[in-house]
């Protein structure tokens, strides 16, 4: 996956302002969100339909650069790390006697 980035030119509030120098493009918008959706409408114009090819990310000055994904976010938010982590169980392992018997006749068919 190709990806652009739109670098955060003017701030106010309720006006941002990004470019993509690379790609000669310059949109502007209220908030970041709406940001992120001009500047998708912008590589549409610009590419067409591979646009899907793209990810777009958009990049302040002095920040680690968003995308609409949110991954960056996720990283960053303080209940982020407190998450238990699913482990992976061997087959069988984990069931209740029940569940198992259950899924075990299901197999049989």
């Amino acid at each position: 996956m190709r990806e652009i980035v739109f670098l955060v030119t003017a701030e106010q509030p309720g006006r941002i302002e990004a470019t993509a120098p690379d790609r000669g493009l310059m949109v502007e918008a209220p908030t970041l969100e709406e940001l992120h959706h001009e500047a998708r409408d912008a590589l549409i114009r610009q590419v067409g339909p591979s646009h899907a090819t793209y990810r777009i990310r958009i990049r302040r000055a002095g920040h680690p650069p968003l995308s609409a994904s949110g991954d960056q976010i996720a990283q960053r938010h303080p209940l982020h790390k407190s998450r238990p982590v699913p482990t992976a169980k061997p087959a069988g392992e984990g069931f209740s006697a029940p569940a198992f018997t259950a899924a075990k006749r299901l197999a049989t068919f």
